[in-house]
């Protein structure tokens, strides 16, 4: 077992890949066969991604670490359970074994959805919240018989402005976040200009490891970012997602970047496209940069 954290830390000069997964809306445990098929270092569980009722992410993740072998990583949201709920639910977690979490806040319920959010925490509360379960500390301050040991996540999201995400990544590492990862970008300077700004916001440079988002693009496809206008004609005129993407990977390289979380392409209803990720990867472990 291996926390995202210490997987970079070894690896150093190597690229470590976490790749995202959607839950199925089903248990039927054969609806996992995708994820066997992925070669990446940690295959990570999105948090009821849609608002769609799906398996939850620690089920989901144990199932991947159990039939794969391979490290998870379980996304988690303070939306829609209260505090007893959420360290319950994190308690559970590492009695099943997994050790890398990462706090997302989760699309915001509109009049359409049959829920209601609940409050208790906001996402860098729920990251201090953890960050005091693995002190051996709840939230009424009552000691645990044995603290937990999670490697905190949290996430980034350019799209929502620089400085912004920079005040924001500033407060979740004080509140005890000990990694990010980041929706796609698709051009090194904008990774620069966040690193800048973190720097310049807080006196030092982050110090906490970033895995870059790096989606792999399919024409009609869902995007999570602003996608650069010669990219989008390259896709229109046939282009493959995955090379794309691994043109953009050797970018990455270039700079310096040596943590990548690999998007799927997603379709229209949610669909991801498995078999392009593991494409990738496959290329990837054949090339010289890796």
């Amino acid at each position: 077992m291996a926390t995202v954290t210490q997987a970079l830390a070894e690896k150093r000069e190597h690229s470590v890949f976490i790749c995202d997964f959607s839950p199925p809306r089903g248990a039927n445990p054969e609806y996992f066969d995708d994820a066997r098929a992925l070669e990446a270092d940690f295959i990570c569980v999105a948090y009821n991604p849609g608002k769609a009722v799906r398996v939850d992410s620690v089920a989901a993740a144990h199932e991947i670490k159990r039939v794969t072998g391979r490290d998870a990583v379980f996304n988690l949201s303070p939306r829609d359970m209260n505090r007893l709920a959420l360290e319950s639910r994190l308690l559970g977690a590492q009695l099943l074994g997994l050790e890398n979490v990462v706090v997302v806040q989760g699309d915001a319920f509109t009049d359409r959805d049959s829920a209601t959010p609940v409050k208790d925490y906001t996402a860098t509360g729920l990251i201090a919240a953890i960050a005091r379960l693995n002190t051996g500390v709840d939230h009424k301050a009552s000691r645990l018989r044995a603290p937990t040991q999670f490697a905190i996540g949290a996430s980034i999201d350019l799209g929502r402005g620089i400085e912004h995400e920079a005040r924001l990544s500033r407060r979740k590492v004080e509140a005890g976040a000990q990694f990010f990862i980041s929706q796609p970008v698709f051009t090194v300077s904008e990774m620069e200009d966040f690193l800048d700004a973190y720097s310049d916001l807080a006196g030092a440079p982050l110090a906490q490891p970033v895995f870059w988002g790096l989606q792999i693009l399919t024409k009609d496809g869902v995007l999570f970012s602003n996608v650069p206008a010669d990219l989008t004609r390259d896709l229109e005129q046939g282009r493959d997602g995955v090379d794309i993407a691994l043109e953009g990977y050797a970018l990455f390289r270039e700079a310096g970047v040596h943590g990548i979380y690999l998007v799927s392409p997603i379709l229209r209803g949610g669909a991801r496209d498995y078999t392009a990720a593991q494409r990738f990867l496959r290329e990837v472990q054949t090339s010289p940069v890796a």
